[in-house]
């Protein structure tokens, strides 16, 4: 008699169904605290949220924040509005003009959500969410400059990103994502603005003097 021949099957399909698994569950938790939020009957609560988030539209509260820093931290202010508004800009444009429409994920349904606290949906893909990147990439560009002014000013970026999730317009998963990028985006950012201020100080430094 031969042998008997034994198949070995490779792990690798297995994976696959894994790792779907996993993103289904994934998916169940996200959609479980998003329902949690605004199922949650907070009406001192749903007032400021909503106020808080409509005035990070555009940036807007950033903007006002950098004119503060510049105005009232002096040099290292104003390098810090600078930096803070530049992190901002890179990180908008990455968020809004690239990652959101390769991520093509759509906005939460609000039909349960109580009308009080509801701030306008926007068009948008859901993911990642450009407030929480702006928000999280300007604290982090004034930290570069100023770190114990911007320990407050992280604290309202994190309430800006909550407050993303508590009007209904993202999921949790949208924030957090946003968050992370606008970190990276914003330490990439000034890190290329060190560089450069370094190479232009140093050319400075070997160019001849103009009295000569």
């Amino acid at each position: 008699m031969h042998p008997r021949v034994v198949s070995r099957v490779s792990p690798a399909p297995r994976n696959r169904p894994a790792a779907r698994t996993w993103l289904r569950e994934a998916e169940r938790v996200d959609l479980a605290v998003y329902t949690a939020v605004t199922q949650t009957r907070t009406p001192g609560l749903d007032r400021a949220m909503r106020r808080l988030t409509q005035a990070a539209d555009y940036s807007r509260l950033w903007l006002a924040l950098s004119v503060v820093l510049a105005v009232t931290r002096g040099a290292p202010g104003r390098r810090a509005a600078r930096r803070g508004i530049g992190s901002v800009a890179v990180t908008s444009a990455v968020a809004n003009l690239l990652i959101k429409p390769l991520g093509a994920r759509r906005r939460p349904d609000r039909r349960k959500v109580a009308a009080s606290r509801r701030a306008p949906m926007p068009s948008s893909s859901s993911f990642p969410s450009g407030h929480s990147a702006c928000a999280f990439a300007f604290a982090t560009g004034v930290g570069s400059v100023l770190p114990y002014d911007a320990i407050p000013i992280r604290a309202l970026a994190a309430l800006v990103a909550y407050s993303r999730v508590h009007t209904g317009v993202h999921y949790p998963a949208d924030v957090i994502g946003g968050a992370l990028i606008g970190t990276a985006l914003a330490q990439a950012t000034t890190h290329a603005l060190d560089r450069w201020q370094g190479g232009h100080r140093a050319r400075r430094s070997l160019s001849p003097s103009r009295g000569l």
